[in-house]
């Protein structure tokens, strides 16, 4: 079903971020710079990566943000069968145990004023990744919650409709 962009309902920006906190909004860009070269360090692959920023993205309701990165990690090669089961990574059974544990601690950081991270999360990801490659992940999952308070409480994106992928 094809929806006419005249039907859509508009969601207004908020704040234009960037214009207003060009320091700041630097500073995160190079935040997530360090983080995206942290995780090449470690190895740790751009599809994974990716399928972690949307789950964080989801979480917090950042729609310009699930936009842009169930796009990379489609442009990644993650199928899009996998992208779309993200939200329900528990129950799909396209993940491998690895993965699990790298989406468990990004719900538990993303939410950690409700869970304090527990240490099981942590762990589960050393286990499967080893120390760097899971500090490495915490330092993606951090940067991309900062993105996405940014995205939520200001609204400077916008999600512009698209063809099909």
């Amino acid at each position: 079903m094809t929806i006419a962009t005249s039907t859509l309902v508009p969601v207004a920006r908020r704040l234009d971020f960037e214009a207003l906190a060009p320091v700041f909004s630097r500073a995160v860009s190079e935040l997530d710079d360090a983080a995206t070269a942290q995780l090449d360090l470690v190895g740790i692959d751009a599809g994974l990566r990716e399928l972690v920023r949307l789950r964080a993205s989801q979480l917090n309701g950042c729609a310009y943000c699930v936009d842009t990165h169930s796009r990379a990690a489609r442009a990644h090669g993650v199928a899009a069968q996998r992208v779309d089961a993200v939200a329900v990574w528990r129950e799909s059974g396209l993940f491998t145990a690895a993965e699990h544990a790298a989406f468990a601690l990004t719900e538990e950081v993303t939410r950690l004023s409700e869970t304090h991270v527990p240490e099981r999360a942590v762990t589960d990801v050393v286990d499967a990744f080893g120390e760097e490659a899971a500090a490495a992940l915490i330092s993606l999952i951090i940067a991309i919650n900062v993105w996405n308070a940014i995205g939520v409480t200001a609204r400077p994106w916008r999600v512009a409709p698209r063809s099909a992928d």
